[in-house]
């Protein structure tokens, strides 16, 4: 009988979590198909389009710069995951390894800092890009968003299970603290840094507002901004097109997380228990 329920538990279990991922998958298979579809059918439910076209993309790319709105995108997000990777590690670092004072209350101020939404500081970060002349420029799209707090807490966590032995070994051979980082923390807090990357890749990449605010040739827009544009342009009625455009959108950063799952899983793991 114990096995049996067990059993019918692993079983119940299982049919749960298929469950679940059936209702996660399903709207981006129907973001998928839909691109694919005749006009028509764009919002029948059936899983299998009676035919398969491709006009939608030839649409999307006939009304917009698609390449170029994706280069945008790989500066705009890949700029501020290697500015945020460099800092942010820098700081974790500090906060996780060096001795000063005031160290913790540090830490709890940039804790505090993720609760402030970003709406808030819009309107100054604009201020200051339109003060510096920064409109219309790659600088004033990637570092005023550069660098989170999540970046710091992330390192700061793993940093701490790395033994301290290791660092005093590294002292002793006359390693500086920049020394210590780059060529032995790091490269040992791969997991870390795929998790710090995927997060941050995922938010300029997606973003809308702040390329709203910043850029306006279209020259300068990321393939987000270049999409809301297109449907809010009269093309509203392309919804296969539209579709085309998020599914182009979506598979960077799922190619990104399924290359790096694993040291994903392993990183919020090890960070999430250490206090």
């Amino acid at each position: 009988m114990d096995r049996i329920s067990r059993g019918l538990k692993r079983m119940t279990m299982y049919l749960i979590l298929i469950a679940g991922a059936v209702l996660f998958i399903f709207p981006f298979y129907w973001m998928v198909l839909a691109s694919i579809k005749t006009p028509e059918e764009v919002f029948d439910l059936s899983l299998i389009p009676s035919k398969v076209t491709w006009d939608s993309y030839v649409y999307m790319f006939d009304r917009i710069p698609v390449w170029g709105s994706l280069l945008n995108s790989f500066i705009f997000a890949g700029g501020v995951t290697l500015i945020t990777l460099i800092f942010t590690s820098m700081a974790g670092y500090a906060l996780a390894r060096l001795e000063f004072r005031g160290r913790d209350v540090l830490f709890s101020v940039i804790l505090l800092t993720m609760m402030i939404p970003f709406q808030l500081l819009m309107i100054p970060l604009y201020i200051i890009v339109v003060k510096l002349g920064w409109m219309n420029t790659y600088a004033g799209l990637v570092l005023p968003v550069s660098v989170n707090a999540l970046g710091i807490f992330i390192f700061r966590q793993f940093f701490r299970t790395v033994p301290q032995e290791l660092i005093d070994a590294a002292r002793i051979d006359g390693a500086g603290e920049l020394k210590i980082l780059f060529r032995i923390m790091l490269p040992l807090s791969k997991p870390a840094c795929v998790t710090v990357a995927i997060f941050t890749f995922m938010g300029p990449w997606n973003d809308l507002l702040w390329p709203l605010l910043v850029t306006r040739d279209q020259e300068m827009m990321p393939l987000a901004q270049a999409a809301t544009l297109f449907g809010l342009e009269g093309q509203g009625g392309q919804w296969g097109s539209i579709m085309a455009v998020t599914t182009i959108l979506a598979v960077p950063v799922v190619v990104l997380y399924l290359f790096f799952q694993r040291y994903f899983i392993e990183s919020v793991s090890s960070t999430g228990m250490k206090g």
